[in-house]
């Protein structure tokens, strides 16, 4: 049934993406607003050489159903290849596997009674249900009980270290056990080993299909929108500022980052823009290297040694060289929070000094190997998971009739990956669909809350 409503939805990533077909699937006239100048966000794909592939890491598990759905609706489904990828850890130089049993049973790292406190950790968080108790503990607590102080010091805290910074300090257990869960799902095969799944042609092909079937579905796409303001009129309508010219809708649903949002909306409460101000993210900074030939043949080398970046993806360690040309495609992602000292340094200084570590680290690999580098930077990527943070998190619903906020920082009983931001999405739509009504703002806002939180909490 179509709605003579016009919903704006602020933000052109996956999220945004979601959002604007399952509204115009329930009869919204909808327009996406989009400050680049191409959707897909921290999907989004990029030239790199000769290769075309996604900007950032992404794969994919057969246990992703929300985003498989979306996929089937793409009839992209049914192309996913599925691998059984290897996992290596770093330490005093030298590479350890760490894929099967065997390997666990081999690893000289720890000794028997620490590796059995290590797998009961493990297999403990995998089959917990509850993560609510676990936000109240402190990261490093929940682990040094469960696994041991020498497994915590030896494995455990360089891991943190790299990921979080001094962060891990305040961060919260639902953390580890969010990790945990979600790769325990790309575990679930007979043997045990990991599976992971990716497109072929990676994410431009999904976000090319994804496009075109928002358009089929009356979505008007607007890029290089920037938008600076949105504000609610006396007769109840929300007007959007943007590139120069002023929008005018029923209703808007910005899915930038918090503190983003916070900026964009100045009618909303200052307990609302503190709320929104006060999320801690934590940020990337990702060089992406096509080499002359494969690395080493693990998916991710996790580093108990200190390195500049906080661990090695190896993208042609999955994916199959055909999409890359034949080359080899390896991520060295550094997790920073907002006040790291690596943001000032020029792209270059990262491409040498990470360039160079990496050479330190295998024996095999010469800077001449590199064909191509870029480096890419954002801000905020996922919102740190702080001590009883569900209790912080933003609502949807805003004191604004009519605005709605959706974004990552909404996702506090999981890990930021592209199945959980479809996931985000569809949840959302029950508030933003929800029929306008006569009672006070106030009274409607805390009720859709209330029902949000008991939704959340009892999933």
């Amino acid at each position: 049934m179509k709605s003579s409503e016009h919903f704006g939805v602020v933000g052109g990533g996956l999220l945004g993406l979601t959002l604007a077909l399952r509204l115009a699937q329930r009869g919204f006239r909808v327009t996406l607003l989009e400050a680049a100048d191409h959707v897909g966000g921290l999907a989004d794909a990029w030239q790199l050489g000769d290769v075309t592939w996604d900007r950032h890491y992404h794969v994919t598990l057969r246990s992703d159903e929300h985003l498989r759905r979306i996929l089937r609706e793409l009839n992209l489904d049914d192309e996913l290849q599925w691998i059984r990828t290897r996992t290596a850890f770093l330490a005093d130089g030298r590479l350890y596997p760490l894929t099967s049993a065997w390997d666990f049973l081999r690893f000289p790292l720890l000794g028997l009674g620490d590796k059995l406190r290590l797998a009961w950790t493990i297999w403990h968080a995998s089959r917990l249900r509850d993560w609510r108790e676990l936000e109240q503990i402190p990261l490093g607590e929940w682990l040094v009980r469960h696994s041991g102080r020498r497994t915590f010091e030896r494995l455990w805290l360089p891991l943190l270290k790299a990921k979080l910074g001094d962060a891990w300090q305040r961060t919260s257990a639902a953390f580890i056990w969010a990790t945990i869960q979600r790769l325990y799902a790309a575990r679930r095969t007979g043997d045990k080993s990991e599976c992971f799944g990716y497109l072929p042609g990676g994410y431009a092909r999904t976000l090319a299909a994804l496009q075109a079937h928002l358009q089929r579905s009356g979505v008007a796409i607007q890029t290089g929108a920037r938008v600076s303001r949105i504000d609610r009129d006396e007769n109840g309508l929300l007007h959007v500022d943007v590139s120069g010219e002023r929008l005018c809708f029923d209703r808007i649903a910005v899915t930038t980052p918090a503190p983003l949002a916070a900026s964009l909306c100045p009618q909303l409460t200052g307990k609302e823009r503190q709320r929104l101000e006060q999320i801690e993210y934590v940020g990337i900074i990702c060089p992406s290297l096509l080499l002359q030939r494969p690395l080493a043949g693990y998916y991710v080398t996790n580093l108990l040694d200190p390195a500049p970046f906080t661990g090695v993806i190896e993208m042609s360690a999955l994916v199959d060289a055909s999409n890359l040309n034949g080359h080899g495609l390896v991520y060295l992602p550094k997790y920073v929070l907002a006040d790291d000292p690596l943001w000032p340094r020029s792209d270059e200084q990262i491409q040498a000094d990470f360039i160079a570590a990496l050479a330190r680290t295998y024996p095999g690999f010469e800077p001449a190997d590199v064909l191509a580098c870029r480096v890419s930077r954002v801000r905020h990527v996922f919102a740190l998971s702080t001590l009883n943070y569900s209790q912080q998190a933003p609502p949807t619903t805003t004191s604004v009739p009519g605005l709605f906020l959706v974004n990552s920082a909404q996702i506090v009983n999981g890990t930021l990956n592209v199945n959980e931001t479809v996931r985000l999405a569809e949840r959302s739509l029950p508030e933003l669909c929800c029929p306008r009504m006569s009672e006070p703002v106030a009274a409607v806002s805390a009720k859709v809350n209330a029902d949000r939180t008991e939704f959340v909490l009892n999933r």
